[in-house]
């Protein structure tokens, strides 16, 4: 699961392609960066608006990425299962209900996304539904229901602004540094800057991403405990077992895995956007 793929990847994308639309402003109206107040403005709108165009879009990214097929109409008794389970569960944790969806992937796993918790998507993958039992995909859609319902999805927008925010105010000092100290620019904006600043943005993204990946994996143990609430302790632990028996899943594009039921351990734990399914059973396993 790779966090850093295409939520960041997007967000990243998002963000270049404002800053060179700042860069034409600055260039065609003339409009000076040099006050410190006035850069961090300028970071801040276009920071939030980078993460919340990637908000906004989620849903529909997540569908087209991930070839999800939405159930409109039951067609067997899974997705009739299904359909009511999530509704169920939704019902009990005070959201409207989501759409629901299933993508063609031989690995378990399933995620959640959408831009509020009452406009969101809930699907999973044929290999979940193949390889789990009832009880554990109830458990896997209670850990979905449980993101959403948190609010997650907004939260994780935040805070991804906030970090754009910083990214680009820093990216910007940089260009500036770089267009007056090496290509010797005294006046208004030269290449150093704009290339500066574009080099020092996907830099700075990557390494800011270590702040929301810790909140991603903090993030999995409210959602596995609100699974125990929605389908009880023991399917939630049942379901996360299951998880350690099979192989780890292929990549999925980290707008999903986001908020998905488990991450890659290839990744580093500091890039990692889930913690060890060891530790989620062990906090399980604690509470009360």
């Amino acid at each position: 699961m790779l966090r850093i793929l295409l939520l960041l990847a997007t967000n990243i994308a998002v963000m270049v392609v404002l800053s060179i639309v700042l860069s034409i402003l600055t260039s065609v109206f003339g409009i000076q960066l040099g006050n410190q107040g006035q850069m961090l403005v300028y970071a801040a709108v276009f920071g939030f608006a980078g993460s919340l165009i990637s908000l906004f879009l989620s849903k529909s990214m997540a569908k087209r990425s991930m070839g999800v097929q939405i159930i409109e109409q039951p067609s067997n008794p899974t997705e009739r299962w299904l359909v009511e389970t999530v509704a169920r569960e939704a019902r009990q944790a005070g959201i409207k209900m989501p759409e629901v969806g299933i993508f063609h992937s031989p690995d378990p796993n399933a995620f959640a996304t959408g831009w509020n918790r009452n406009d969101a998507l809930v699907a999973v993958s044929t290999g979940l539904l193949e390889n789990m039992t009832q009880d554990e995909v109830e458990a896997v859609l209670g850990h979905e229901i449980s993101h959403v319902a948190n609010g997650d999805m907004v939260t994780m927008t935040l805070i991804q602004g906030v970090v754009n925010t910083f990214v680009f105010f820093f990216s910007m000092v940089i260009g500036n540094f770089i267009d007056k100290a090496v290509f010797r620019n005294e006046e208004g904006h030269g290449i150093g800057y704009f290339v500066g600043q574009i080099v020092a943005q996907i830099l700075l993204s990557f390494l800011a991403s270590i702040i929301v990946m810790w909140f991603s994996r903090w993030r999995e143990f409210r959602a596995d405990a609100g699974g125990a609430r929605l389908a009880g302790r023991d399917k939630m632990i049942a379901a996360l077992r299951r998880l350690q028996s099979v192989h780890e899943p292929a990549h999925m594009p980290a707008e999903m895995a986001a908020f998905g039921i488990r991450g890659g351990s290839a990744m580093r734990k500091l890039f990692s956007t889930h913690p060890p399914l060891e530790e989620r059973i062990a906090a399980l396993q604690a509470m009360r």
